[in-house]
């Protein structure tokens, strides 16, 4: 008579659980345009405590009694995994942890995406004001820009809002100078000043660096839409230097070097955003030029701000 009792049990269990996953497909033939009903997951009860029925897109899950069955969908079909707890207590700590795991799954940073900005350095005693003997090294800050690809980023969530980021990125930076000059590597590796006798329209130095990121982020649910707060250390490694000179009568010349810049550089970045959209700025420790080799030995420091858009969602 029991086992009767239980057959009839799991039986209307799974009829139950039949009829959820047809209503839950109707409702999603119905509103296809809301992606996030994707990942809902149906849960019913029947009696009080007598068993469950949850079902996602991926997995039926029916309990009864100190029994779970678990049905399991993939490419190569279903599959079923029967388990038992001596104690409810054991089955509480493992829908625990499967719920914190799947929140921390939904965690998703925001570096990967596109940013433009402006970049510029400051000096030793960090002022935007050049020594006088390295005048020119001087820059036009509203042309100085940079253009960066983060194409690659990895999350790993601490709670549902809260976690790490991190990736790769392209970083593109031109440093536009003000003055009628471009730069060169001297003899023993010192920056000077290059003069071009001639006219010229604009001169720049341009830098291409691979970065790396390693971010807290925290975000905060708003409305429909998150407001999310990120910082932590980047490093970079450069991939390649030239400068640029565009004359007067059109003639351009571009020069490739290492023109003496560190290859490794490390510095801080932080950003903060609402949806895909944010504001950031990076500062790098690290003299954009290597140790007593800079412009008359001075050592600056580059920056950069800028606006950014996430692929993250």
């Amino acid at each position: 008579m029991k086992k009767l009792g239980i057959i009839i049990l799991i039986t209307a269990i799974i009829m139950y659980g039949f009829c959820l996953k047809v209503s839950a497909h109707c409702q999603s033939d119905e509103k296809q345009e809301n992606a996030g009903n994707k990942n809902e997951s149906t849960k019913g009860t029947i009696g009080k405590d007598l068993g469950t029925v949850e079902e996602n897109n991926s997995a039926l899950n029916l309990k009864a009694g100190n029994r779970r069955l678990n049905i399991l969908e993939s490419l190569e079909g279903p599959s079923f995994d029967i388990k038992k707890y001596s104690k409810k207590e054991e089955w509480d700590e493992e829908d625990n942890e499967q719920e914190h795991a799947r929140r921390r799954s939904r965690f998703r940073g925001h570096w990967s995406g596109i940013e433009f900005g402006f970049n510029n350095y400051l000096s030793s005693d960090k002022s935007f004001s050049m020594p006088a003997d390295i005048d020119y090294m001087t820059l036009h800050s509203s042309k100085s820009s940079c253009f960066n690809i983060n194409f690659t980023q990895l999350s790993l969530g601490l709670t549902r809002h809260f976690g790490f980021v991190t990736g790769l990125g392209l970083n593109w930076n031109n440093y536009r100078f003000d003055g009628n000059n471009n730069i060169q590597k001297g003899p023993i590796g010192i920056i000077e000043e290059l003069d071009p006798e001639l006219n010229l329209e604009k001169s720049k130095l341009a830098t291409l660096f691979l970065t790396l990121p390693l971010m807290l982020e925290l975000q905060i649910p708003v409305e429909n839409n998150r407001l999310h707060i990120a910082a932590g250390p980047i490093g970079a490694l450069k991939l390649g230097s030239h400068t640029k000179m565009v004359f007067e009568n059109g003639h351009t010349e571009k020069t490739y070097g290492d023109f003496s810049l560190n290859m490794l550089r490390y510095g801080a970045t932080a950003r903060v955003g609402y949806g895909n959209f944010q504001l950031y700025g990076t500062y790098y420790a690290t003299s954009l030029f290597q140790s007593r080799k800079g412009p008359a030995g001075n050592d600056l420091y580059p920056f950069e701000i800028g606006v950014a858009l996430a692929f993250n969602n």
